[in-house]
């Protein structure tokens, strides 16, 4: 960010004020820390330091609208909220009535109770799964 006039710099003199008033305070000495390493301070940081400067009598009115259109320039940003979560699978209704169809003929059947077993648990059936239930629906009639 280019300033205009780079010999005035609102936002470190308010912070020496602040610092000044109240000389016991860890937020706005951890803010003028902040200043000076990393030569700026987010919205947030800058609408704390009003917050505190606006408390502040001896603080000019005119540096106190200056450090206010500073916070006004600055973009507020927004969290977005989490998208929908569809669930990772849906059971299939017609794979689930096949199934039982071959159960109630033949209810020991090794390879459908296992694709029961896999249907139970929300795991996908496969292609050649499906076929295969289909085939053994077919031998039924």
């Amino acid at each position: 960010m280019q300033r205009l006039k780079p010999e005035v710099d609102i936002v470190k003199d308010l912070l020496e004020a602040v610092l000044v008033a109240q000389p016991e305070s860890s937020f706005v000495q951890s803010l003028l820390y902040q200043y000076m390493e990393r030569g700026g301070l987010s919205k947030k940081q800058l609408q704390g330091l009003y917050g505190k400067a606006s408390k502040i009598d001896s603080i000019p009115p005119g540096k106190l609208a200056t450090l206010e259109a500073i916070i006004l320039k600055r973009p507020t940003r927004y969290k977005s909220s989490l998208p929908e979560t569809a669930p990772l699978y849906t059971k299939d209704a017609a794979a689930g009535k096949i199934i039982e169809t071959i159960l109630s003929k033949y209810p020991q059947h090794k390879r459908v109770l296992f694709l029961q077993s896999k249907y139970d648990n929300n795991e996908v059936l496969t292609p050649p799964e499906l076929a295969e239930l289909q085939k053994f629906v077919k031998l039924l009639k």
